[in-house]
């Protein structure tokens, strides 16, 4: 994308697209968290089960992917 270490992070960009897969897009907390890869503590502790919320989060991936598809084509004259 061209931007350097000093401009953007990784945590950033997750931390973007926490924000809008939530207040945007209106999926779930648990299922993000699933996706992103953070740890969902249940009733039983640390267990982690990287198959729950998966047709929410194959939703949410697609969403994403037409999301992101959309900026990319509004903004296609300004890049």
């Amino acid at each position: 994308m061209g931007w350097d270490s000093d401009t953007v992070c990784g945590h950033g960009f997750r931390a973007t697209a926490r924000t809008m897969l939530h207040e945007i897009l209106q999926f779930s907390p648990d299922a993000i968290e699933a996706q992103l890869g953070h740890r969902v503590p249940d009733r039983l502790g640390a267990a982690y089960n990287r198959t729950k919320h998966l047709e929410e989060r194959r939703r949410m991936m697609q969403a994403w992917a037409d999301y992101l598809g959309g900026i990319k084509e509004s903004n296609a004259g300004l890049l």
